[in-house]
């Protein structure tokens, strides 16, 4: 059966507490569907923010919500191994609720990099899923993978914990890590600066697999901002383009051709976003992005009819989970506006 679309935001957890926790109620509030959120790492110290850990967060928005899921949009397993993964989703899994969670591990390229980590993605990515699948499961494990290993006693039938399944989703960009999502996860998240024709080249390499792609979750994280003035409704997503450009530019690099490729960008062409962002911050980077970069990285942005137009863009490509990557001046305000204006147009 086909996943229902739905529409979240993903949440950057480089912001306050009060302010994430802020948000989540207004998201569940306004209808939204889910809260990801996108662990940010240290490299954001540059630019005058701060990481916090998506899985002390979780549980947090869990209880402080009613009917908002909640997704990890992702967990590294080279930040955490696999069976503490685990342990932490049972939290969120039990602050939550049954049909509440879903649980993305990604690579994080970005980490990877910082941390000094040379190491297999792919066999990673797999080794990871299955030994958190088999805990949250309750199954006995006895894994010694390439990556990881998980030797674990089965839980007992009288042990106090839920029982209920999680969704494993995987984030992926290239190919080998599309095919990998298409075998062996509920749903795939795809990186910052996605547009429609990265959707359609995501599903092509799912079906590769042999997997009909639609019956994966595609989930979508796409730069977002609204106003009801055109220009002022762009702002915030030309910012966060720009920090995004930059970081494709000055951490990610080759990963991310494939999505730059499908929205027309080369690397000569965002290297001034990226050496502005270098200079003078966020600011400067976003003041780099001109209007015909913006253009080509498809944001959902502008007024709630350009929202509505892109949105049902987006879906006929084939994206089931939008992923709002939402900025700008006051975000309260925006997803009162989603809510209100842009929400049940596309329902």
């Amino acid at each position: 059966m086909p996943p229902p679309f739905r529409i979240g935001v993903m949440q950057l957890t480089m912001e306050p507490l009060d302010q994430i926790l802020e948000h989540a109620r207004a998201m569940d509030e306004g209808g939204f569907d889910t809260i990801w959120l996108a662990e940010a790492y240290p490299w954001w110290r540059k630019h005058s923010m701060e990481a916090r850990s998506s899985t002390a967060l979780s549980p947090l928005i869990a209880r402080e919500t009613e009917r908002l899921a909640v997704g990890w949009g992702i967990i590294s397993p080279f930040t955490r191994h696999p069976i503490q993964i685990a342990m932490e989703a049972r939290v969120t899994q039990e602050a939550a609720g049954p049909g509440r969670f879903y649980l993305g591990l990604g690579v994080s390229k970005i980490f990877m990099r910082h941390a000094g980590v040379d190491s297999k993605p792919v066999a990673a990515m797999k080794e990871a899923a299955q030994i958190v699948r088999g805990m949250l499961a309750g199954e006995a494990l006895d894994v010694d993978g390439k990556v990881f290993s998980a030797h674990v006693p089965a839980l007992k039938e009288d042990a106090e914990a839920p029982r209920w399944e999680v969704p494993i989703y995987f984030a992926g960009t290239g190919p080998m890590m599309l095919r990998a999502a298409g075998r062996a996860a509920a749903g795939l998240l795809t990186a910052s600066i996605t547009t429609p024709a990265f959707v359609r080249y995501v599903r092509e390499q799912v079906a590769e697999t042999g997997r009909d792609p639609d019956s994966l979750d595609l989930g979508c994280t796409i730069v977002a901002s609204i106003d009801e003035d055109r220009e002022r409704g762009r702002d915030g997503a030309r910012e966060i383009a720009g920090m995004y450009l930059a970081n494709k530019v000055q951490n990610i690099q080759a990963a991310a051709d494939t999505l730059l490729k499908c929205a027309g960008l080369t690397q000569d062409e965002i290297r001034p976003v990226a050496e502005a962002m270098e200079r003078g911050g966020r600011l400067a980077a976003k003041a780099a992005v001109t209007d015909e970069i913006l253009d080509k990285c498809r944001p959902i942005a502008g007024t709630p009819e350009d929202c509505v137009a892109a949105i049902r863009e987006y879906r006929d490509a084939g994206c089931t989970h939008v992923m709002l990557e939402l900025w700008g001046e006051d975000r309260l305000g925006q997803l009162r506006l989603f809510s209100e204006k842009v929400l049940p147009a596309v329902r």
